[in-house]
């Protein structure tokens, strides 16, 4: 016959597992790379979901929130900066210069940093490789605007 403590110890397990497993690595198309996705728990991806959900609906505050999202260093925020650039292509690039606009040179330097390496190291065209692409080549008009001093 089972204990009380054995029949609490499967209950926090069963818990545990279905906290983890209800994490999502795809949200309406943006793919969240493996190292950022496996490195975060339940409530981190519940975050960063909502963070890219807003920020499709040209969300401002969302974009800022991206760029403060604490991406673990190293592979993780290169799949930070992947998941920017995807947000990017489908919200397309003149909308998401008119959401930077406003943003601080600090927060367009940082949307910077994190594009560059998600055009780099992402698979932004679905090849199966890594890009290896620049701003510049990529997003023309929004490197020239996130250069852009302002006076915020």
């Amino acid at each position: 016959m089972p204990t009380r403590l054995n029949i609490n110890i499967i209950i926090v397990l069963l818990i545990i597992t279905l906290l983890t497993s209800c994490r999502q690595s795809n949200v309406e198309g943006i793919i969240i790379g493996s190292t950022l996705y496996g490195n975060q728990d339940y409530s981190t991806n519940r975050a960063l979901c909502n963070i890219i959900t807003r920020a499709l609906n040209n969300d401002q505050k969302a974009l800022i929130e991206l760029t403060e999202f604490w991406c673990g260093g190293a592979a993780g925020c290169y799949d930070l900066g992947y998941v920017l650039t995807q947000i990017i292509n489908k919200t397309n690039e003149k909308e998401f210069i008119k959401l930077t606009n406003e943003l601080t040179q600090k927060q367009k330097n940082e949307i910077l940093g994190l594009i560059a390496v998600g055009l780099e190291y992402g698979d932004n065209n679905y090849d199966g490789k890594m890009d290896n692409m620049t701003t510049r080549e990529v997003y023309p008009a929004l490197e020239q605007a996130l250069l852009e001093k302002n006076n915020m």
